[in-house]
């Protein structure tokens, strides 16, 4: 048993959200839930959903250092543990470098050794975890289930001193395995209503004014809406669009008459394939042809 699992644990914080992040009584639920049975919390969502910002909110509301690991197409699930430099060993030995003679000088910490070894609780955000090959979540059910790991060549175990809460994130875009997803707490992030994403607006612009905000939601849920729209805008696009939106000082007269017409008002912020502009402007066509009739 390691560490981690034989120190006597304590009653853990609870999420409540923060005054930059606005999380729904489910996602709350969620993050307590993982706290209590000190398992992985799995996220998934469409992108821009505010997966990742939870993480950073979360190690804000609870108090704890977060350390984040980024996953790419070409991560392997060992590197998160530790990597063996033994390029840099070569090349000192041949130089005649002293420090050769201790293999814990080439011994690279990843971010699970930082996250064990740490002298409080942190936050472990493992980010788009379905970037990585089918058997990257396998290869780290061993590490996540014990709070431990190996290291070969130092012939040493690394047990977390204080488990962490690990928050994995994914864009659903594969399969996770069985294996994995038996040990973590799920919860979908649902795309937010109209309701949830006034509040989430008002996080960030509070003194936007009412009717904008109307005009803006009117045509941000009227795009996500549009049939064969190929990549629906996102709420953090929303956010970039208002921001340009209050930089222009634009009226909600201005932004019902460009929606009216086809596009939206500097769309770029939105809309981001020529597919999906040309896709609204035939759109916006057959509309006013079938007035014309």
């Amino acid at each position: 048993m390691s560490a981690a699992q034989s120190a006597p644990s304590t009653s853990p914080a609870r999420f409540n959200g923060t005054d930059s992040y606005v999380a729904t009584d489910d996602l709350k639920l969620a993050v307590n839930a993982a706290l209590t049975l000190q398992r992985p919390l799995l996220i998934k969502g469409e992108p821009g959903t505010g997966k990742t910002m939870l993480a950073e909110e979360v190690a804000r509301a609870l108090g704890r250092p977060l350390l984040q690991w980024h996953i790419k197409s070409t991560t392997k699930a060992h590197q998160g543990l530790y990597e063996y430099d033994a390029v840099s060993r070569l090349r000192d030995s041949q130089l005649g470098d002293e420090k050769v003679r201790d293999i814990r000088n080439y011994i690279v910490q990843g971010t699970l050794w930082q996250a064990f070894q740490a002298d409080e609780p942190v936050v472990l955000l493992i980010d788009e975890i379905d970037k990585a090959d089918i058997e990257f979540p396998n290869d780290l059910l061993r590490e996540l289930d014990r709070m431990e790991f190996h290291v070969y060549e130092t012939r040493e175990t690394i047990a977390a001193r204080h488990r962490p809460l690990v928050i994995i994130t994914s864009n659903n875009e594969k399969d996770l395995p069985d294996a994995f997803l038996r040990r973590c707490f799920f919860h979908y992030i649902r795309f937010p209503d109209r309701e949830t994403m006034r509040d989430i607006v008002a996080v960030h612009y509070p003194h936007l004014k009412q009717d904008v905000l109307r005009a803006a939601l009117d045509t941000f849920f009227a795009l996500r809406d549009a049939p064969g729209l190929k990549k629906k805008p996102s709420t953090s696009e929303l956010l970039d669009w208002l921001r340009l939106l209050l930089a222009e000082d634009a009226t909600a007269a201005e932004i019902d008459a460009h929606t009216a017409t086809a596009v939206p008002m500097m769309a770029g912020a939105l809309l981001k394939n020529e597919q999906d502009v040309h896709l609204l402007e035939r759109l916006a066509a057959m509309t006013r042809g079938g007035q014309r009739r």
